[in-house]
């Protein structure tokens, strides 16, 4: 009965109910545990110490720490946009005599692509024309009239203002015959087409869309956080995702104004696009360099471990009197990025880590070495 009285319902029983309490024998516990802890970290040490045979020899595998520098990126999806994209319209309405293309065609700059009727403008100029003969003829003879000081000077400016009125009529309607004709302003592919012959078209309506896929740029909207790494000019590198490919490319655009819907400025980064595998619309990746640290201590990310007080650690290899032993290094962390992370307190970048069998070593445990990884691998 005395024991039960002592056991697990007393503890119980011992734990406060309020917040403050328990906050503050939370503390107490996390305290008892790291004295607990380096308690068990000295016996271990001189354990090993008096008795090295006591820890079982543990094959491990090792790589040479190097210092190197560091980049961290953040992707920021866009996507592939035609560099020219025209819709082409006639400039007179009409009926469409002729569609010469198709969707899929390629066309050259300056190729015939419709024709319109303009007879109805034919037979207005043929009517102008009579009638600019008849106010030529009354003209000269009102100027004739006028020279010889015979008539009033208000039938003179009638008669000239008539005949000048219709030779801009004229001018007018020749220019509009001139535009019957609708020809690619550039050069490219038949993306789409809104219109067939026989149909009436209006000035401005559009009757094929044209693109021009040879040259081609991403892009994206950027999150205003990132704003200092983003530069005019910088190379970065983009990922198309559907062609499984990478390539990089100066940033050619920084946009100068802010969306207030989403907090984003754009970027424009030019692509070339010989083959034409590269489609308006098709979803690329962008990595913006946010982060570097020059001559920084990187090590895997898998290699760290924690322990229960939030600590974290590596085991590097070091040799002892008594031989190569695992040595428990506390670090401090800074940013990882791709499995890699900076270490910025703990390790001088000259050590040797200890890589495939490093979850199951004790501190001062001797091991042996069977294979050295390369600093390669340290990226």
């Amino acid at each position: 009965m005395a024991a039960a009285c002592g056991g697990p319902a007393a503890e119980e029983a011992a734990v406060p109910q309020d917040l403050e309490g328990k906050k503050q024998l939370l503390a107490e516990k996390r305290s008892q545990l790291k004295a607990l802890e380096a308690e068990v970290a000295r016996l271990e040490a001189e354990i090993a110490e008096m008795e090295p045979s006591a820890g079982a020899v543990q094959t491990v595998t090792v790589m040479p720490l190097t210092r190197s520098d560091f980049r961290h990126f953040v992707e920021v999806q866009g996507a592939i946009a035609s560099d020219e994209v025209v819709k082409v319209s006639p400039e007179i309405g009409g009926r469409i005599l002729e569609l010469k293309v198709d969707e899929g065609d390629m066309v050259r700059r300056g190729q015939l692509i419709a024709r319109i009727d303009v007879e109805q403008l034919r037979k207005q100029l043929a009517e102008l024309e009579t009638a600019l003969q008849l106010a030529t003829e009354v003209y000269e003879r009102q100027k004739r009239l006028w020279d010889q000081q015979i008539g009033s000077e208000i039938q003179y400016l009638q008669a000239k203002n008539n005949k000048e009125r219709l030779e801009k009529s004229i001018e007018t309607l020749k220019y509009q015959l001139g535009k019957s004709e609708v020809y690619a302003p550039i050069s490219g592919e038949v993306d789409m087409v809104f219109a067939k012959a026989g149909e009436l078209a209006s000035p401005g309506m559009p009757l094929v869309q044209i693109l021009d896929s040879r040259h081609v740029k991403v892009r994206a909207d950027v999150p205003e956080n990132y704003l200092k790494a983003v530069r005019k000019g910088e190379r970065v590198q983009v990922r198309i995702p559907a062609l499984e490919e990478t390539r990089v490319a100066p940033i050619a655009r920084v946009g100068n104004v802010i969306d207030p819907s989403n907090r984003t400025f754009p970027i424009e980064i030019p692509l070339r696009n010989a083959d034409g595998l590269l489609k308006p619309n098709l979803l690329a990746i962008v990595y913006l360099n946010d982060f570097t640290e020059k001559d920084a201590v990187v090590v895997p990310l898998d290699l760290l471990q924690q322990e229960l007080g939030g600590e974290w650690y590596v085991f590097v290899a070091e040799q002892t009197d008594r031989g190569t032993v695992a040595r428990k290094v506390y670090v401090e962390t800074g940013a990882s990025y791709e499995g890699k992370i900076v270490i910025t307190k703990g390790l001088k970048g000259d050590e040797t880590l200890i890589v495939d069998g490093a979850r199951s070593l004790a501190d001062n445990q001797p091991i042996q070495v069977v294979t050295a990884q390369t600093a390669e691998n340290n990226g």
